[in-house]
């Protein structure tokens, strides 16, 4: 098989594969836009016969999608902004500071990896019970603020600065602070965008905890909102497809918008770990 014929079947293997992926995307959109009660007909339209934006008006005048969507977008940014920092600091503690247990700590952390995070939330829905975070945006940001993985995926890159960098800087009086911010924080940029994605990907589309956390139905997430809304519209596909547009559509458009940090940053850090 010669290289050209090679590149083509791949090319189109890739297109073919990008059209599965999209045309369920497609049709939600298409849906979203239909009145109510088209999507339903059999066999089910592709395109809307007379386009609207009813569904939409409806989610945001009378089923309150705008508080929604704005506590899901707040709490994201929070969390990310939460877990850069903490993570961060931590992935540059264990990857270039000595201090005792850091190995044998940094080892149990990785094993806490294999255990589902579904396990931990009775325990951790205590503690936050015990502190008074229940029913708080508090409650839903503290356990996100710094993962294993985020300290892990840290630490893996910060591996590949040089120590002599860091002594010189030591020796002409440099604290630890200030090395952090002036000589560690620009070499993980890349990482840290694609921390921060991985982050607010999770933090939006997060909804088992929320639900559990949350007991406000004000304060809830979109997420958590739509799942409750879809109780009491449970035929209203065109409605619930509006809702998953608004769910989707941020998040997509970030990933978009930071694909090309994202995937330098894991290719990167697949090669400097």
């Amino acid at each position: 098989m010669s290289p050209r014929l090679a590149r083509t079947l791949v090319h189109l293997a890739l297109g073919a594969l990008t059209l599965v992926t999209l045309v369920p995307l497609l049709w939600m959109l298409s849906v979203s836009f239909m009145p109510q009660g088209e999507a339903s007909a059999f066999p089910p339209p592709l395109l809307p016969h007379h386009a609207t934006v009813a569904n939409y008006r409806l989610l945001f005048n009378s089923n309150g999608a705008g508080r929604y969507l704005g506590n899901s977008l707040a709490l994201a940014l929070i969390t990310t902004l939460c877990s850069l920092v903490c993570n961060s600091l931590a992935g540059f503690a264990f990857a270039k500071l000595r201090f005792a247990g850091r190995e044998a700590l940094l080892r149990t952390l990785l094993a806490a990896l294999v255990i589902p995070s579904q396990v931990a939330m009775m325990p951790l829905f205590l503690m936050m019970k015990w502190l008074g975070l229940v029913n708080s945006y508090a409650g839903v940001v503290l356990p996100a603020a710094a993962g294993i993985f985020g300290v892990f995926l840290v630490r893996q890159y910060a591996l590949s600065i040089p120590d002599e960098l860091l002594e010189a800087a030591r020796i002409d009086g440099a604290g630890e602070l200030r090395i952090f911010v002036r000589i560690v924080l620009p070499v993980l940029r890349p990482i840290l965008v694609t921390l921060a994605v991985l982050t607010f990907l999770g933090s939006w589309n997060d909804f088992l905890w929320p639900l559990i956390v949350l007991t406000d139905q004000s304060m809830y997430t979109l997420p958590v909102a739509l799942a409750t809304l879809s109780r009491e519209h449970a035929q209203d596909n065109e409605l619930m497809m509006a809702g998953a547009v608004l769910t989707v559509l941020p998040v997509l458009l970030l990933f978009l918008a930071l694909q090309r940090y994202y995937i330098r940053g894991i290719l990167m850090g697949s090669v400097k770990g």
